[in-house]
């Protein structure tokens, strides 16, 4: 089979094609991100990088067996500005539609977030339009990763791939993908704290959920730590550090930043009821804070999540990502960056 995937990002397409063991004599990415490009040709030295999508003659590419395809969805997800085709980096849809149309691979797979039912349509017209030939066009269809993986992400998917079926149930949940569980280990308390941060972010929105403050205020994250005991993170609320503590911070960053906001950002990866996690979008830094306590009437406890976690939490095998710095790692797997 000759595979050419678009947006290849740090080619999952193949990991997925190893994995059903279907082989590939040639695997063309097209992709500009070089870290992504790195990590992708640490792993499979054999792909072939084509560069910019917008730059690929179709008939070069006239002999491809599957399309594959994920355009950038900034524009349509949910979790972003929802622009849809006004976003130029989700107008790059309409580059994949030139080279469906003009290759006619014998299969194609499409991906994309949840979005609007009007958005779903446009791009189901789209893509039914390359197939004319198909009496009742190309039907999306709806799959949550949360099946396969510890994390809920509902995906819609286009393809001329038949019998697609659900995948089974695997009931992952969080604290099976965590490299430790020793969170009690966190629980250890000091006297003096290294720093004290408000959890707000750039547009002074808070971050944390209200619900772990008890007097519904804003939380304050204390981080801790002492001799060479790693640094823990505590959630607490205002009523447990002082009004005029949480100003001072605030005043010295945005004299440091001229912005109106602590440097301490993150975002929280918390288990629901179903020991899973909710989708997890692109942080502003690698600040993703784990905690395994849901009980507000509990102290909560958190840390950042480790590479390893966040490769295991995509799906993506152990070390996968290692090549590239830790930053660059978790922006390869969708945790840093801004929407």
């Amino acid at each position: 089979m000759k595979v050419l995937s678009l947006f290849d990002g740090m080619s999952c397409g193949m990991i997925a094609l190893d994995r059903l063991g279907i082989k590939v004599d040639k695997y063309y990415a097209s992709e500009i991100d070089k870290y992504a490009i790195q990590v992708s040709q640490n792993n499979y030295p054999e792909i072939i990088q084509i560069g910019d999508v917008c730059d690929i003659k179709a008939e070069d590419y006239q002999d491809i067996d599957l399309i594959l395809s994920g355009s950038p969805c900034q524009g349509f997800s949910f979790a972003g500005k929802q622009l849809a085709f006004d976003d130029p980096r989700s107008a790059l849809f309409f580059e994949f539609i030139r080279l469906l149309k003009e290759i006619k691979p014998k299969y194609f797979l499409l991906e994309n977030v949840n979005m609007k039912k009007e958005f779903l349509d446009v791009i189901s017209e789209q893509v039914s339009s390359c197939y004319p030939e198909l009496p009742f066009g190309i039907e999306r269809i709806k799959i949550n990763s949360a099946l396969v993986s510890a994390q809920n992400r509902v995906r819609w998917y286009w393809t001329n791939i038949p019998d697609i079926t659900q995948p089974e149930q695997r009931g992952i949940v969080l604290r099976d993908i965590l490299e430790t569980n020793s969170f009690e280990n966190s629980a250890e308390t000091h006297d003096t704290p290294k720093q004290i941060a408000t959890a707000i972010d750039v547009n002074g929105h808070d971050i944390l959920k209200r619900v772990y403050s008890e007097d519904g205020k804003s939380p304050v994250v204390t981080t801790c730590g002492g001799g060479n005991t790693e640094p823990k993170v505590v959630v607490q609320s205002y009523r447990e550090v002082r009004t005029e503590e949480a100003k001072r911070l605030r005043r010295e960053s945005k004299q440091k930043t001229g912005k109106d906001h602590t440097p301490f950002r993150a975002k929280k990866i918390v288990p629901r009821e179903d020991g899973k996690v909710g989708t997890v979008t692109p942080g502003l830094n690698n600040d993703h804070m784990i905690s395994l306590t849901r009980d507000k009437d509990q102290d909560v406890y958190w840390r950042k999540i480790t590479p390893i976690e966040a490769e295991r939490l995509q799906t993506v095998p152990d070390n996968y990502t290692d090549c590239v710095s830790t930053t660059q790692r978790l922006k390869c797997l969708g945790m840093v960056g801004r929407l």
